[in-house]
């Protein structure tokens, strides 16, 4: 993105008072700790296809990403990730990379390790890796590679995928304690739960504050503003802010620009 439009960026953010949090560096991005707002896209091709998937980075570059997310979920998609990186080289754009795992990143990054060193971030959802004992044990296997790669990563949850022991818990007991509140209430408390419980034992595995951020996601504009307070209230990490399953066309648009703008 064009020096100027930075410039421009921090003259706006100066007129938003915004929360403290820490700076984490995403490659050469950073993000919180008083930086600008930074944009992030993700491609919807098939990793595997690495000149579709290094043209699409490139092409939402110049349009203006600062950061770009890529699926790996295959081994496929994880041996052609170096190879994408080096075509952005190439044609010297630099933007870096985000690896989204879901399910079996613990797999993919021990097995592909130069896939681990040319990702800048990876993304993890806690409540995809795993089940019962293994959830906890793979998690802090990716931010253990993470820690030892010397990579940020994003500890991102969605309502769609909270662990459901929780959240049934945590109904069950508003329910017997005559608490009065709703569903939506209850899971949105649940997903900061679970990030914060995550974050810790990110830390426990050895990842320090300045290599952390967090997201919680779901799909309703007015629910995500409110766990997005919540989080903030409870956490001086850096939050990655997005509607998940937005939808596409104007309706997609107007229900994340209705959330985003708000935050």
């Amino acid at each position: 993105m064009a020096a100027g439009s930075n410039v421009d960026r921090r003259q706006t953010m100066n007129l938003i008072t915004r929360r403290a949090s820490v700076g984490v560096a995403v490659g050469q991005v950073e993000v919180g700790g008083g930086a600008p707002i930074v944009v992030q896209a993700m491609t919807s091709t098939d990793t595997a296809d690495v000149a579709k998937t290094a043209q699409q980075v490139f092409e939402l570059a110049e349009a203006g990403a600062e950061l770009v997310r890529v699926t790996v979920n295959l081994p496929e998609a994880a041996q052609a990730v170096p190879e994408i990186r080096r075509r952005l080289d190439d044609r010297g754009c630099t933007v870096p990379l985000i690896g989204d795992f879901h399910y079996n990143g613990h797999v993919l990054l021990k097995d592909h390790p130069a896939c681990a060193e040319v990702l800048a971030k990876y993304r993890i959802n806690p409540g995809n890796v795993g089940h019962g004992a293994r959830r906890d044990e793979n998690f802090a296997t990716i931010c253990a590679l993470a820690r030892d790669h010397g990579k940020a990563v994003r500890i991102g949850v969605n309502a769609g995928s909270l662990n459901a022991e929780l959240v049934m818990a945590r109904m069950q007991e508003n329910t017997d304690r005559g608490l009065g509140r709703t569903s939506e209430e209850i899971l949105g408390e649940c997903m900061v739960d679970s990030a914060l419980t995550s974050t810790e034992l990110a830390f426990a595995s050895g990842l320090k504050r300045e290599d952390v951020i967090i997201s919680c996601k779901v799909s309703r504009p007015r629910e995500l503003i409110s766990v997005y307070r919540h989080l903030a209230r409870r956490t001086g990490q850096p939050l990655h802010l997005g509607l998940t399953e937005a939808g596409m066309g104007i309706k997609g648009l107007v229900w994340s620009a209705s959330a985003m703008g708000v935050l």
